[in-house]
C-alpha cells in the first residue's frame, strides 16, 4: 500500500494500480527491461493489473515472469471494460495509468490518474481526465516509487 497525504485535499490510501499496455508501458507491444524492473519493485506495494485491448497480441508473452494481474479486452468496448475493473478494485484505492482514449473511463473512476506521453503519445482528451501528466513511464514509476513527487504535484 502506498499512502499520501495532499495538502489541502486529503489522504489517499493506495492498493492497486492499474496499467494500460501499448502506448503506456510497452512500445509497439514490447516492454522494456527497466519496465519490468519498476513492475517488479512496484508490486511489492501494490497490486499491479494491466488492462488492455492488447494491439499487438504481445501481453501475455511479455508479461509472463511478471506475476501480475492481466485483463484483455475486445478492442471495440475496452473502455467500458476498463472502467468495469477499476469500479471492482474500488477505484478510491486505485491509481489508473494510460494513454489513450480508452482510458478516459477508468481515470474518471481512480483516486489518481496519470497521463504518459510517452514515444506513442497521448490523447489530447485524456489530459483533461488526468491529476497528473508525466512524459515516460519512467517518470509515473518514480512518482509511485517517491509519493512526495505525488504530493508536491496535487498540493493546493
Amino acid at each position: 500500500m502506498i499512502f499520501v497525504d495532499i495538502p489541502g485535499r486529503g489522504k489517499l490510501e493506495i492498493e492497486n494500480v492499474v496499467f494500460d499496455y501499448n502506448g503506456t508501458i510497452a512500445v509497439d507491444g514490447i516492454i522494456s527491461k527497466s519496465t519490468k524492473e519498476y513492475i517488479s519493485k512496484i508490486k511489492e506495494k501494490l497490486n499491479v493489473f494491466i488492462a488492455t485491448a492488447d494491439t499487438f497480441g504481445t501481453v501475455r508473452e511479455q508479461c509472463k515472469e511478471l506475476n501480475i494481474n492481466i485483463k484483455t479486452y475486445p478492442k471495440e468496448n475496452a473502455g467500458n471494460e476498463k472502467r468495469k475493473l477499476v469500479q471492482e478494485l474500488n477505484g478510491n484505492k486505485t491509481i489508473c495509468i494510460g494513454n489513450g482514449f480508452n482510458d478516459i473511463k477508468m481515470f474518471e473512476e481512480s483516486c489518481l490518474s496519470i497521463c504518459i506521453i510517452g514515444e506513442e503519445g497521448c490523447n489530447g482528451k485524456l489530459i483533461a481526465h488526468s491529476d497528473i501528466v508525466v512524459k515516460s513511464i519512467e517518470d509515473a514509476f518514480n512518482l509511485l516509487v517517491n509519493p512526495n513527487r505525488i504530493k508536491a504535484t496535487l498540493r493546493n
